[in-house]
């Protein structure tokens, strides 16, 4: 593979990597990227190659066995322990990690996902902030807020970050790896050189969150931590508002003998409907494993997305052991499956990137385990219908966190589904004059042309629907109690 081709990158230090007994790529950089791009290189080297020589599903189905009950614990479990009159120990042993890699571009925006507005013209990353200063504040302590870039998010990001100067919470950055992308059928890289402009703008790409490990190790902050202290890491996506930092589980961490202590929790929650294709947890050769929906062979997809038999997915919040990261880094032991993610460029070329997911390293970890949390823990905005939700008065704020309303009567989340009139962040905000109230709601779909006008109350299943070349406003001050809505519904100012 790659034999017959040279890719040469900009002049200075030559670098060669051997695919293979006989097959040299030769890539140049300048002295400023060596090091970085290095790494970079190094660390697709070994993936690529792992690519290779994997044949067939990742996993045998008849080996797939339900978790042991012990290696799933139930919060209500962790949070009966009592917790110690002092917590600032057990915080001062901590790190925040959000994964900031991902742009806006499926709500429309452009820049980095965590710089949309969400709540009060608070962005994620400010309520991220927000909820950090609260603790350090609260207890008198030192928890680092950590960021992992990737080339999509730095620079805005890096910008963004000097309004936080003044506040309670030490901010670090470090980036994750950029891959080249490969043509699908001759597996040879599509990027001419290492540029990210012109006919290079959309050849490489960030390998997934699975690379935060090499990444971390590789940037030096993970020794500069431990030096300073710190045990474990909190990570979680940074679209994730139910993602905050919990002290019961932090102090289930902390509290163990040194001898039995846990590497490694995985948060997870019951699935829903709504949450079929979610990883989840398995016995696999005697060991806690993440199986996700892209290693399953087709013939058993159904029955991984049946919700008796599986009946829990991953949250992607995990507690991680920074000592354990380093150990498992330096042995080169940290094992995770490969996402093979074929994708179409925009000329219409077929690429695959290979990508590994944060999760499936448990594995690797001593002492694994899951805890199944409550369901408000994973509160992710990946729609403008799940900005909707939590731009509702069915969540309060308060020092960055969004809780549940005391005033809904059911702790669940009402299903709300809005049509392609509402997928950017700036259409959907001139349709709604203001939030609906969304109190006493449980389902909502809205398709075709609709606005919304102020104080409109949402109870129930309401359903509105404008057909092509019609529209519907909802006047100011409507309550819809289960209707239905359709035809042609115009208010006009005179």
């Amino acid at each position: 593979v790659w034999s017959d081709r040279r890719t040469e990158f900009h002049i200075s230090v030559c670098l060669y990597a051997y695919w293979g007994e006989s097959n040299v790529v030769v890539l140049t950089y300048t002295p400023c990227v060596f090091q970085v791009s290095k790494k970079d290189f190094d660390g697709f080297k070994k993936l690529f190659h792992r690519f290779l020589q994997v044949k067939g599903p990742s996993v045998d189905w008849p080996k797939i066995h339900r978790p042991p009950e012990d290696s799933i614990q139930p919060y209500d479990k962790i949070a009966a322990l009592p917790l110690p009159d002092s917590l600032a120990d057990s915080l001062n042993k901590l790190v925040v990690v959000k994964l900031n890699g991902g742009l806006g571009t499926s709500m429309g925006c452009k820049g980095p996902k965590s710089l949309i507005s969400v709540r009060n013209e608070n962005t994620f990353l400010d309520l991220t902030v927000q909820q950090i200063e609260h603790l350090n504040k609260k207890y008198n302590t030192d928890v680092p807020l950590v960021l992992m870039n990737s080339f999509n998010t730095d620079e805005d990001t890096k910008k963004i970050l000097q309004k936080y100067t003044h506040h309670r919470v030490k901010i670090h950055t470090f980036n994750q790896s950029r891959y080249p992308r490969i043509n699908k059928e001759s597996l040879l890289p599509v990027a001419t050189d290492i540029g990210m402009t012109g006919e290079n703008a959309d050849v490489w790409y960030p390998p997934g969150h699975g690379d935060i490990y090499a990444s971390f190790y590789n940037s030096g902050l993970l020794d500069q931590l431990i030096t300073e202290g710190k045990e474990y890491i909190f990570v979680s996506n940074i679209d994730n508002l139910g993602a905050t930092v919990d002290l019961n589980i932090l102090h289930h961490l902390v509290s163990q003998p040194n001898g039995k202590r846990c590497e490694f929790i995985m948060e997870v929650t019951d699935k829903t409907r709504a949450d079929v294709k979610g990883g989840t947890l398995i016995q696999y050769d005697n060991k806690l494993r993440l199986l996700e929906i892209a290693q399953v062979p087709k013939a058993h997809v159904d029955e991984f997305k049946s919700v008796t038999k599986f009946k829990i997915f991953n949250t992607n919040n995990l507690w991680i052991s920074l000592g354990a990261i380093k150990r498992l880094q330096e042995q080169n032991a940290m094992d995770m499956e490969i996402i093979v993610n074929p994708k179409t460029l925009d000329g219409g070329q077929n690429v695959i990137q290979l990508e590994t997911a944060v999760g499936a390293a448990i594995k690797s970890f001593d002492n694994a385990l899951g805890i199944n949390v409550p369901r408000s823990r994973f509160l992710p905005v990946k729609t403008v219908s799940d900005l909707l939700l939590v731009m509702s008065n069915l969540y309060s704020l308060e020092a960055g966190s969004l809780t549940m309303s005391q005033k809904r009567e059911f702790p669940t989340t009402p299903h709300v589904k809005l049509g392609s009139s509402f997928t950017k962040v700036q259409e959907y905000q001139t349709r709604f004059e203001s939030i609906p109230d969304m109190l006493e709601l449980d389902h909502l779909t809205v398709s075709g042309d609709v606005t919304f006008g102020k104080q409109v109350s949402l109870k129930g299943t309401v359903i509105i629907i404008a057909n092509h070349g019609d529209r519907i406003d909802i006047p100011a001050g409507t309550i819809l109690e289960n209707k239905i809505v359709s035809g042609n519904l115009r208010i006009l100012d005179h």
